[in-house]
């Protein structure tokens, strides 16, 4: 599951390049002292989707690691001590300016960076001159090849002190989002990420970036084992960030799972299983639930879980409308933490474009004991098994926002999940063995009907065990209503709990609200 990269050395790397610096500039070619360009050749996402669908067709070639012994020695206080100069941005002046990252201990395959302008691209040449080092690391990289290369780039709005967006390592990508704090990723490709057969994690080779009058264009060159590719991010940030997205695919060979337009994320505990935990903050998580609005209209919101094993969980559509993994809750008295703000984590949300036909959305979920490590991936997965020889062509546009788009007004959605003793809260050392669930919804017309009129009706299904006295309220004072029950269940095996507040006639009034119990988990 976990690529060589982990999520504390992916942010430990990436704050060591100062991914929160202000950005630079691009520099002629014949400026020795900048930016150095190799000549022109004819460029296009056409010619790229060809060499692609080429390389398919021969052996995989992983790219050749140079200097790996000297990389090693670039840890994390010497990549602290590399920072690429200001006044040497890609396109420096323009809305986005552009900085690249410099290879180290947790990024050493080369990428290929190349600008486009008017169908032709030029490799930007490695120059250790476009860097600062410390003393620690202008000892390393004094034995480094000049011809080294570079990890990957990331976007800056111009006139600002933050970037915004990152390409750095395998096939990840991050973006700041409308809040302008990084959080959880996004990547090219998954595959076989639950398979028996250990994940493989594809990389972009090459990028070619395109300045353009209100975005900047990113086409990446996608390349493993069993798959080649071509990308095309077209990326803007007139408030929040969006990314539309063109991939094209060609398998290699045949693969057991292929993951669509997957998100990583990392979620410890929230309100639902705080007990779990032995921290002091009350939540700790880059995202909350996940939301998916499927091809039939439906809303289902499921809450994101610790398992006590890895957990794949399937929900299974025909061109869904949406997905995302979403942080709903924004008030920062619940997480208490003002160093990396997860009240601020942005939400990604995935609006796929064109017929994507039968599959699943796929939530896998990790047991993890601390916050270092991505341990929830959610992805799109076409039902028909891939062949060697497919390929597949893809759009979706990225939302990296507040909020999940296109949310409606007409429903109701969940804004919390409780769990804790079963029975009467007012008896002391009752011993029933249930456990409670507590759902609250706000929105919709909730707030026009009145829970002494039965308005608002819930209906719970569970997989096994019994629902034991569940009801529906208004909270007093509030436009929100609270579903609770008691579950009644027995044997160690997960529990799939679902719930929505409806009409008498059958009306649904809020989103589905879905849940996995794992009994070995109770709350007591």
């Amino acid at each position: 599951m976990y690529p060589t990269l982990s999520r504390r050395a992916f942010f430990l790397a990436a704050a060591a390049s100062g991914l929160a610096t202000a950005l630079p500039g691009l520099a002629s070619a014949e400026d020795v002292t900048g930016v150095q360009l190799s000549g022109p050749v004819p460029f296009s996402f056409d010619s790229l989707i060809a060499t692609a669908r080429e390389k398919s067709l021969k052996p995989f070639a992983p790219a050749e690691v140079r200097a790996a012994e000297l990389l090693e020695q670039i840890d994390f206080d010497a990549y602290q001590q590399i920072t690429f100069k200001p006044e040497d941005a890609l396109f420096k002046g323009s809305q986005y300016p552009v900085r690249l990252f410099h290879l180290g201990r947790y990024f050493k395959s080369p990428v290929k960076i190349a600008v486009v302008e008017g169908g032709q691209s030029r490799d930007v040449l490695y120059n250790p001159d476009l860097f600062t080092f410390g003393p620690k690391a202008r000892a390393i990289a004094d034995k480094l090849p000049p011809d080294l290369g570079f990890a990957g780039f990331r976007v800056h709005e111009a006139g600002t002190s933050s970037d915004w967006l990152a390409f750095l390592g395998a096939a990840y990508f991050r973006s700041a989002g409308e809040l302008n704090q990084y959080g959880l990723s996004a990547r090219g490709l998954t595959i076989d990420t639950t398979a028996l057969r250990p994940e493989e994690f594809p990389r972009f080779t090459e990028f070619y970036l395109e300045e353009q009058p209100a975005a900047l264009v990113i086409t990446a060159l996608l390349d493993s084992e069993s798959v080649t590719g071509a990308f095309r991010f077209t990326c803007s940030k007139p408030k929040a960030v969006i990314m539309d997205v063109e991939a094209r695919i060609f398998a290699r060979s045949d693969i057991e799972q292929l993951g669509f337009a997957p998100l990583t994320s990392m979620f410890w505990f929230s309100e639902t299983n705080q007990r779990q935990a032995r921290d002091w903050r009350p939540q700790v998580h880059d995202s909350e639930g996940l939301a998916i609005w499927t091809g039939a209209g439906e809303r289902i919101w499921r809450p994101l879980n610790n398992p006590p094993q890895v957990m794949t969980n399937s929900f299974v559509d025909r061109n869904p409308r949406g997905f995302g993994l979403v942080q709903r809750d924004r008030d920062f008295t619940h997480y208490e933490d003002d160093g990396v703000f997860y009240d601020k984590r942005p939400t990604l949300w995935v609006e796929p474009k064109g017929d994507w036909g039968d599959g699943e959305v796929q939530l896998v979920e990790i047991p993890t004991d601390d916050e270092i490590h991505d341990n929830i991936v959610a992805f799109w997965s076409p039902r028909a098994a891939v062949k060697a020889g497919q390929s597949f062509a893809l759009d979706y546009r990225l939302h990296w926002v507040d909020a999940e788009p296109y949310r409606p007004d007409s429903i109701a959605h969940v804004v919390a999940t409780r769990r804790g003793n079963g029975g009467n809260p007012a008896v002391k050392d009752q011993s029933t063995g249930y456990v409670k669930y507590v759902i609250d919804f706000e929105g919709g017309d909730l707030a026009t009907r009145e829970s002494d009129k039965n308005q608002a009706i819930p209906d719970i299904t569970i997989s096994r065990g019994r629902v034991v006295n569940p009801f529906a309220i208004r909270i007093a004072g509030t436009d929100r209503w609270r579903v609770m029950f008691d579950l009644d269940v027995h044997g160690p095996a997960p529990v799939n709990l679902r719930a929505y507040l409806r009409t008498k006639d059958g009306q649904a009034l809020s989103e589905t609200w879905l849940f996995q119990h794992f009994p070995q988990q109770n709350p007591w």
